[in-house]
């Protein structure tokens, strides 16, 4: 693996389409949209009713997210909303918190980092060890991410992600729900949508969104991980880009699990 000489906007200039806003590029409704819609919300009723307050949206301020996010609002679905503060993160998605907030009358969990944990990485390893090797980059990752979710999730016996199998090679097999390893039960609601349909559900409702994807940014994480993508390239290819595609997790996705349903 190569390491970057350069910062993520040195390193890439997307292209310039003009003055456009996410949902003018990819909102549109495709056949079997609403179908999509009211399976989506079934399993998410489903899920609340098998796992009362015991259940979270890890909410990535994405977009997919976003979608979940309005849905579980609107329908009243009691379902905790949580986030990971990764203290690495750009202006644009931290805002997502308090717009949420303020939209939709609910409270976000937000959790950060440990403190010494992140200053004792960034002494050791410096603030651009992610660019230095896979294991590094896995390191932070397991520092600003994997130990928030873990506390998280530590009292819930399930949770809701945003995942779709279209977003990548790596996720082409996502199910609509599985057993993890631990027991926990883990729903992916959006499994079987497409980017188009998230963008019309945001433009039909209003949702609010990250403002980065109107930069040509689809997948987006911590500020030194993300660059926008150019026409063409895959839908996560701003993610770790300086890395082999077969390895661009970060780790909340990847666990075993006992058995899987669709």
């Amino acid at each position: 693996m190569t390491a970057p000489h350069t910062t993520p906007d040195e390193d890439f200039a997307p292209l310039n389409f003009g003055p456009s806003s996410a949902i003018d590029l990819y909102a549109r409704k495709t056949e079997g949209y609403e179908q999509r819609v009211a399976d989506t919300l079934a399993l998410l009723q489903q899920a609340a009713a098998e796992h009362p307050e015991q259940i979270v949206l890890a909410n990535s301020l994405g977009a997919e997210d976003m979608v979940l996010t309005d849905l579980i609002a609107r329908h009243q679905l009691p379902i905790a909303l949580g986030t990971l503060q990764t203290g690495a993160l750009n202006p644009e998605t931290t805002a997502l918190i308090p717009a949420i907030e303020q939209r939709y009358g609910l409270k976000v969990e937000v959790y950060e980092p440990q403190h010494e944990a992140v200053v004792h990485f960034v002494k050791t390893h410096g603030d651009k060890a992610m660019y230095q090797s896979l294991a590094l980059r896995k390191s932070c990752c397991q520092v600003r991410k994997m130990e928030p979710l873990s506390r998280m999730l530590a009292q819930r016996t399930a949770w809701v992600t945003g995942l779709r199998r279209e977003q990548s090679a790596n996720r082409g097999a996502v199910p609509h729900r599985e057993v993890e390893a631990n027991g926990r039960t883990k729903f992916n609601p959006l499994a079987d949508w497409t980017w188009a349909d998230i963008w019309h559900y945001i433009d039909t409702h209003n949702v609010p969104y990250n403002a980065l994807h109107d930069q040509f940014m689809p997948s987006i994480g911590c500020a030194p991980c993300t660059r926008a993508i150019a026409v063409g390239e895959p839908f996560r290819a701003g993610r770790w880009w300086w890395e082999d595609e077969a390895a661009k997790e970060c780790g909340l996705h990847v666990k075993a699990v006992n058995t899987v349903a669709a």
